[in-house]
């Protein structure tokens, strides 16, 4: 793993700490407005609150990916960089 600069290091911090915020966020907006939705859709007696709660449910799991597995500075990420940086070079120096 690469060694960062103190400078670098806090440009990263900053860079997953709004990441998480804004999930954060999205999460609370996400289930503020799905228990009005749910709220609604009881009241009228139908069961069409699962679509935008499932919809909008696959954004936010795709969402907290981005922010928690493969966000810059993650151990994974960082690995599979390590390895795509080894294999280019492999491939650039004419090893198969």
């Amino acid at each position: 793993m690469q060694q960062h600069t103190d400078l670098q290091l806090d440009q990263l911090a900053r860079r997953r700490a709004r990441a998480k915020l804004g999930f954060f966020f999205h999460a609370s907006v996400y289930v503020a407005v799905n228990f009005g939705l749910i709220a609604l859709s009881l009241y009228h007696g139908r069961a069409w609150a699962i679509f935008p709660l499932l919809g909008w449910g696959i954004g936010l799991f795709f969402h907290g990916l981005s922010v928690w597995v493969f966000a810059p500075g993650n151990d994974l990420m960082e690995s599979m960089v390590q390895r795509e940086r080894a294999r280019l070079s492999a491939r650039t120096k004419g090893e198969p």
